[in-house]
């Protein structure tokens, strides 16, 4: 991707969806258009498959949930489907009064992430959501089919919700084989497909959870997010509640990089195209839930050296910023563009890898997630 192309940072917030454009060299901004005002939008994606598709997943604590999707880069926006619950034996699902032992399907409590398949797919996207469910559509949203085997998984009886709730927040498609998907749930763990989705197998082996009793079960670790190394699709960079990990073998096994930190508990992580075989993570004070030090850090994993390094000056930016799970996202650009959103409302940017800093000069609302796009036309 040519450098000289201005890139998009698409901001999901507390209270709204965000656009901001940056010139070429990615060091000032403009912000807008603004969309979604007042409504939880937990993220917002761009269809690179189709230049100017962005889709949102919009929460409204009144009126519900709705996917949402512009065709013109975030001018226009307009719901498209939205799924109800599927589940038919489900608590959460009111009773017919008419007929009582006929469930009738409720909305779903939140959406929580929107994947676009493969450019051999130009139709298909994923859509994750509260309660665990997950649901794939074949017509750009015009319909969602839920994915039973997971939806309906033998042992979801057992399946406990984070503190986010019951969500699942991560989907990631292997960009040689459309039919192997990878998703995330907390506090689930992390799970494969090589059937398209038509069958599941947890991968969370080596994965500590130090909340349970057992600290290496098959399932029930707090996965808080996941990133796919670009160059090598066997590669994955995970941030748990209980550590950092790589997975060298398509999640086969786990191994825990993070001890060396001291303390490796975070929400988010990222992996830039242009920089294989290199993750970001923010690190957080596991009870504070803010950044450690007083002041704003990235760290960025090495993979092929083994090493850790620390990207910001301390002191640099002062505060204490809590960062969520889709908070930190990367570019495709060479050096890659890394982009933090904090829960305090600031965007801080990075147009070289991590080497400087500084702050998108708007204060947002609580961002939610953070993800970007590029050529930022039309």
């Amino acid at each position: 991707m040519a450098r000289k192309e201005p890139v998009r940072i698409l901001v999901g917030t507390r209270k709204g969806t965000y656009v901001v454009t940056g010139d070429a060299r990615r060091r000032r901004w403009k912000v807008g258009p603004v969309a979604h005002e007042g409504n939880e939008v937990y993220h917002v994606v761009a269809d690179p498959r189709h230049p100017g598709d962005l889709y949102a997943a919009v929460n409204n604590p009144f009126f519900g949930p709705e996917v949402q999707r512009s065709r013109d880069g975030g001018r226009k926006w307009k719901e498209i489907a939205t799924p109800l619950n599927p589940l038919r034996k489900d608590r959460a699902f009111q009773m017919n009064e008419a007929s009582p032992s006929t469930p009738v399907p409720r909305p779903l409590n939140n959406l929580w992430h929107i994947e676009p398949g493969l450019a051999s797919e130009p139709e298909t996207l994923y859509l994750g959501a509260d309660p665990h469910l997950l649901f794939r559509s074949t017509d750009l949203g015009r319909s969602w089919e839920p994915i039973a085997s997971i939806n309906e998984h033998p042992a979801r009886k057992d399946w406990a919700p984070g503190f986010g709730g019951a969500c699942l927040h991560t989907i990631l498609v292997d960009p040689r084989d459309a039919r192997r998907l990878y998703i995330g749930l907390s506090a689930v763990g992390t799970f494969r497909s090589e059937d398209g989705g038509a069958s599941w197998r947890p991968r969370n082996r080596g994965v500590e959870t130090p909340f349970l009793p057992e600290k290496f079960p098959e399932t029930g670790q707090c996965v808080h997010h996941v990133a796919l190394d670009a160059e090598d699709p066997d590669t994955f960079y995970r941030q748990d509640h209980g550590g950092i990990y790589v997975s060298r073998d398509r999640m086969d096994s786990w191994t825990r990089i993070g001890k060396a930190l001291g303390g490796d508990f975070g929400f988010g992580v990222a992996s830039p195209p242009s920089a294989p075989g290199r993750a970001y993570f923010v690190p957080l004070n596991d009870r504070a839930r803010v950044i450690g030090g007083g002041h704003f850090q990235v760290l960025e994993w090495n993979d092929r050296r083994r090493k850790w390094r620390r990207l910001v000056r301390p002191g640099a930016f002062p505060g204490d910023f809590g960062v969520q799970r889709e908070g930190i996202a990367t570019d495709a650009l060479d050096p890659p563009g890394i982009y933090v959103g904090t829960t305090t409302g600031q965007l801080f940017a990075s147009p070289d890898a991590g080497r400087s800093w500084s702050l998108v000069p708007f204060q947002f609302p609580a961002i939610h997630s953070v993800s970007a796009a590029s050529p930022a036309s039309p």
